[in-house]
This record gives structure tokens, C-alpha cells and sequence, in this order.
């Protein structure tokens, strides 16, 4: 019993959230592809053997793998590991094309589309994933709103960073390096990504404005559903009173802006983490692969089963969850693509940037090489990803104590 409800409440989410993600993801090619004239042979959700699988009209064989997570889109000649022949492998599939008597199938050949069509074709997956995320978000906007706290201060930790920065009690933010804010949210979302960097908050006090510089240090916080994370915090707290939370409302085109908004703002967030990992500012530990992926899916859906006093409202809020992780999700798998690593969509990118300038492929060893290094990178990240979350679940620990 206890196995299946931990399948319900971790598996199956996780394999929702990642089915839409990566589904929309391959239908963006796909789509773009279609709408250019491109033969395609295959399009698979899932790898492994199949265990669906039909052939439509224009010839596209549609398959589901056993395994459903990840998924591809393969066109006619696509048999490269690159996915990028170069000018003798394109001039060998021509004369091969011609010579069995399908000449007029050359200019429907991903590889012989112009690059443009060919840049717009591996673009449109991020793209679709994007899109997706804008549309989850406008219409979270438009059918609940957004809530927003008074960003008033109500309580400062001694001894914290915030104390030493001279904040009190009562003081209320009106905004953080030039910016104004509605909402302690906002100061809780640039705290914990701004360890030992300072922010300069605009403070009003006793009916005046003054200015004060805070340095958020790293320490012990926690998330929305009470986990413990390594963060930046400034000792700041705030207890809610009546009145202190308002409901934002949306119509369709605020909806629509705000989503937008949203994916920007979240691709920012990534960024602004990357580039604080790459120069030591932030610990890698908050990377997570797909255990730690699952366990957030389950950890939400065990948040609205607390939350929940009948079935039926669980089902609603943990659909409700399960949508807004999909967004969050499809961001950074968007993201994640767009980088220049061989193997990935913006790997594709780069190789074209290199064909636009030379005006031909790069060359095949080239490109072989660029594909090794690549996918050791992202399977290295994987692994590491991988590594955090068993550490996060303590499975190290628990094998200790077994054997201890």
C-alpha cells in the first residue's frame, strides 16, 4: 500500500510534468518542420521498445517508447550522430537520392534546407517550450490572479545581516537597487540568490525615506513547503495581518503580457544563478536531476493533500501544482537547450553560426568531436545533478546506517 501511494504521488506526477514538457518541446520541431515542407520519418515519445506505433498519411511513423521520458524527431537522412553532415555526406545523400530516382525528395531533406528554415527548425523546440510556459502562467494569472504581501518588515532576527544593516521592525520596502517592488515575495526571490553580494533597499520609516545597504550571508532556508535550502537570507521576517495580502487580477491581455513577463523574469533568475556558479558566488548544490524533479513533484502533491479537506479539492489543487510545475519546468528545459553544447538544440545553433560564415558545414571530425565532448558534459551534469539529489534524499545515509 505504502509503495503504491509513493508511485502516486512521485512517479506519476513526475511523469506528467515531464511528458507535456518534453512532448511540446519535440511537437515545436516537428510543427516547424511540417510547416516548411520537411520529410519526417519519425516522431517518438519515449524511448525503448515500442509499445505503440502507427504510420500516417504523409508517411510519419508515431511512436511511444516504454520509457517515457524524453522523446525525438527524426528526419528523412538523418542518420549523422550530429545531426549535422558535413559537405561529403551531403553531396554522397544527393548523388544516393538521385540515383534512386528521388530527386524531387532533395529539396525536402532537412539538410538541404536552407539555413535559415534549418535554424528555425531546431529553434523552434526552446521556443515551443516557452510558449507553453507563457501560456500556463497567463492563464494561472487570469483564472486566479496573483497575491501580493505588503512588503512591510515585521520582524529582524539578531544578529543577522539585516540587523547589522540597521532594518527594524515596521520599516516597510518600497524597492532593491532602484527598483520598486509590490510584494515581500520579491524580496525573498532576490535574498536568496544574492549571498554576500549587497542590495540597496529604499526603506520607509516613521513617514520618511532613507536608504540601506544589506548584505545577505548564506544560511539555512526554507522553501515554500518548509524544506531546508543553503541560501541568502537577511534575517528579515514577515508575520501577515489582516489586509496585508491583495488579489492582483488579470484580463486576457494582461494574462497574456504577464506570462510573458514571468518566462522572462524566470530565464533571468537562471542566468543570474549560472553566471554566480560559474564565478564561485553560489554552491552547485541546488542543481537537480530527475530524482530531485520527482521528489518536488511528489513533495507539492503531498503539500496539497495537506491542504485539501475532501478528494475532489485535492484533485483540483494538485492539478493546479502539477500545471504551474510544468511551466516552471518547460523554462528550463527551454533554457537548458538553448546552450551552445554540441548535442543540444543551441549546439545545432552554433555549428549553423560556423555554416553561415564559411558558407559550408564543419567538418566531420570536427563535429564528431564536438558531439563527445558534448554529451560528456551534459552526461557529467546529469550525473551531478544526480549525485545532489541522492544526497538531498540521504541515501548515503541510509546505506550507513544499514552496513553500520
Amino acid at each position: 500500500m505504502e509503495l503504491l501511494k509513493s508511485i502516486l504521488l512521485y512517479v506519476v506526477p513526475f511523469l506528467i510534468v515531464i511528458g507535456v514538457v518534453v512532448t511540446i518541446h519535440e511537437l515545436g520541431h516537428f510543427l516547424a518542420a511540417k510547416a516548411l515542407g520537411t520529410k519526417i520519418d519519425r516522431f517518438a515519445i519515449g524511448f525503448g521498445r515500442a509499445i505503440a506505433q502507427w504510420t500516417d498519411k504523409a508517411g510519419v511513423e508515431w511512436r511511444i517508447g516504454w520509457m517515457p521520458i524524453g522523446g525525438y524527431v527524426r528526419f528523412a537522412g538523418d542518420e549523422n550522430a550530429a545531426s549535422i553532415p558535413d559537405a561529403d555526406d551531403l553531396q554522397a545523400m544527393r548523388r544516393q537520392l538521385v540515383d534512386e530516382g528521388r530527386g524531387d525528395e532533395i529539396n525536402r531533406y532537412f539538410h538541404f534546407k536552407p539555413l535559415w528554415q534549418r535554424a528555425i527548425i531546431v529553434a523552434a523546440g526552446p521556443i515551443a517550450n516557452f510558449l507553453l510556459a507563457m501560456v500556463v502562467f497567463a492563464t494561472l494569472l487570469m483564472a486566479f490572479g496573483e497575491p501580493l504581501t505588503r512588503p512591510r518588515i515585521d520582524t529582524v532576527a539578531a544578529g543577522s545581516p539585516g540587523a547589522a544593516a540597521g532594518f527594524k521592525p515596521g520599516d516597510l520596502i518600497l524597492g532593491m537597487d532602484g527598483k520598486p517592488i509590490e510584494s515581500f515575495d520579491e524580496i525573498i526571490n532576490k535574498v536568496i540568490l544574492s549571498s554576500d553580494t549587497p542590495i540597496m533597499f529604499r526603506v520607509r520609516r516613521d513617514g520618511a525615506e532613507l536608504d540601506i545597504l544589506a548584505t545577505p550571508r548564506r544560511g539555512t532556508v526554507p522553501d515554500k513547503l518548509g524544506r531546508p535550502q543553503q541560501l541568502g537570507r537577511l534575517g528579515l521576517g514577515h508575520n501577515g495581518r489582516p489586509g496585508d495580502i491583495t488579489m492582483r487580477r488579470y484580463n486576457l491581455p494582461e494574462a497574456i503580457v504577464g506570462g510573458g513577463e514571468r518566462v522572462v523574469t524566470t530565464i533571468a533568475q537562471t542566468v543570474h544563478y549560472v553566471g554566480r556558479l560559474f564565478v564561485g558566488r553560489e554552491k552547485a548544490d541546488q542543481l537537480a536531476g530527475p530524482l530531485g524533479m520527482a521528489q518536488l513533484s511528489g513533495d507539492l502533491a503531498k503539500h496539497a493533500a495537506r491542504v485539501s479537506p475532501t478528494a475532489g479539492t485535492f484533485a483540483i489543487n494538485g492539478l493546479l501544482l502539477i500545471f504551474e510545475l510544468i511551466g516552471v519546468i518547460s523554462v528550463g528545459i527551454g533554457f537548458m537547450n538553448l546552450l551552445p553544447v554540441p548535442v543540444l538544440d543551441g549546439g545545432h545553433l552554433l555549428f549553423y553560426g560556423y555554416e553561415a560564415v564559411t558558407r559550408r558545414p564543419l567538418a566531420a571530425k570536427v563535429q564528431a568531436a564536438g558531439y563527445r565532448v558534448g554529451l560528456a558534459l551534459v552526461l557529467g551534469l546529469m550525473l551531478f545533478a544526480t549525485w545532489n539529489d541522492l544526497q538531498r534524499l540521504r541515501v548515503f545515509n541510509l546505506f550507513g546506517r544499514l552496513f553500520s
